[in-house]
């Protein structure tokens, strides 16, 4: 793969225009009057010569479709039921009346239009990840109570929880760890790959929406239960991301390649998996912003999660309170 476009661009006036707001993540308003721009842009008055500035990588250019499921939902999750149909487990968001981390379900068969399944399929437990095993049962993978557990199930639909935590805080890494969140899984030969957010109880050194950290970490194991943690995946403690990567999402590209799909303050990025290494030149691919190299643009898309359906490729991801939404790529 390419590495990301970086344009090189002289500047000796620079304009500053704000952004739509809408309620994605609350940004301080110091930070929309300060920071709301990429900070290797120059402001008005410096004698900066040459900046560099992200764009939306050309090879993945999603096309905005529109809403998949309205409402308080996020943190989607798509398996292929292998007969023409597909399956999303997705969450309720916590500003619902009664939530208690509800999961539900809905299928499709073209990617676009979803019937809800009745009831819930399990509570307390957030930001699922759902792998059909070998033995075509089915392990969902959640977050509850800072710590990453999972359930099992015969169809899909009833689940069982499974005894013990599958990760916990402890790290190989350093780490100082809140909680750990948000999980991706994928079968990859014969061992089981899991990516999680670690939550570090810090804020970052510089003026930014959230008061925590958070990184990509990994483990690896052969039953799907017992996992090796390995370290670091993706760090955020950087100028690129400024402590913040989140909902991570394991997909296998059509070339057989692993991409690891993730979001950060601008929008949704993806790396890649190979030989036991994550690459570190995230490529941007989608942002819902006017400007692709505003630092904190309002209303992010978050929580990605894709999937291939007749063809083309549907890209899912949250809006904060209104919905889980997709986009495509054919």
């Amino acid at each position: 793969m390419k590495k990301r476009v970086v344009l090189l661009v002289l500047f000796s006036i620079i304009i500053i225009s704000g952004c739509n707001g809408s309620d994605k993540i609350n940004i301080p308003k110091e930070v929309i009057d300060d920071e709301v721009i990429d900070s290797n842009m120059p402001v008005p008055g410096e004698n900066i010569d040459e900046m560099i500035i992200e764009e939306v990588k050309e090879e993945f250019k999603w096309e905005y479709g529109g809403a998949a499921i309205p409402g308080k939902y996020a943190d989607a999750d798509i398996v292929d039921l292998g007969n023409g149909k597909y399956r999303m487990y997705y969450s309720a968001e916590p500003e619902i009346a009664g939530f208690k981390g509800q999961v539900y379900s809905a299928l499709s068969s073209d990617g676009i239009n979803w019937d809800n399944e009745n009831g819930e399929r399990i509570d307390e437990a957030t930001f699922p990840s759902v792998i059909k095993l070998p033995d075509n049962r089915y392990r969902m993978y959640f977050q509850n109570q800072g710590l990453i557990k999972s359930a099992i199930s015969d169809d899909g639909l009833s689940w069982k929880r499974e005894s013990g935590n599958r990760i916990d805080t402890s790290n190989n890494a350093g780490l100082t760890l809140d909680s750990v969140l948000a999980p991706t899984v994928i079968k990859n030969g014969d061992e089981y790959i899991i990516v999680y957010a670690g939550a570090i109880n810090e804020e970052y050194p510089e003026k930014v929406p959230n008061n925590d950290i958070h990184l990509f970490l990994w483990a690896t194991s052969k039953d799907g239960l017992n996992f090796e943690k390995k370290g670091i995946a993706l760090d955020s403690r950087n100028d690129r991301f400024k402590g913040w990567l989140d909902g991570a999402e394991f997909t296998r590209w059509d070339d057989g390649s692993l991409h690891l799909y993730f979001w950060g303050y601008k929008g949704i990025y993806h790396i890649e998996f190979d030989n036991s290494k994550f690459s570190q030149n995230a490529v941007l691919d989608f942002t819902t912003a006017t400007d692709p190299n505003m630092m904190f643009p309002q209303d992010p898309p978050g929580d990605p999660t894709l999937a291939k359906i007749n063809n083309k490729w549907f890209m899912y991801y949250g809006q904060h309170e209104k919905g889980i939404y997709y986009a495509t790529l054919e």
